[in-house]
């Protein structure tokens, strides 16, 4: 019986710590844009970037590990 004693207030400050998780994720615009993920999802892409292409040539003016490309 003396351990309920300790977890009583301690789910109080967890509840009251999750409560103030919530109102600062609200303040701060996390629940905003319901729609927006839902349809960027269904959007397609028209161009493809090579660099999200693994089996892709690196461009050799902005990849700084290739050696055959002189530096200045």
């Amino acid at each position: 019986m003396d351990v309920i004693y300790g977890l009583i207030p301690g789910m109080l400050v967890l509840g009251l710590a999750a409560v103030a998780v919530l109102f600062w994720a609200a303040r701060n615009g996390q629940f905003d844009d319901f729609e927006g993920d839902a349809r960027r999802i269904l959007l397609d892409e028209d161009e493809i970037d090579p660099r999200r292409v693994p089996d892709a040539e690196p461009d050799p003016d902005t990849d700084p590990d290739r050696l055959d490309v002189p530096r200045e």
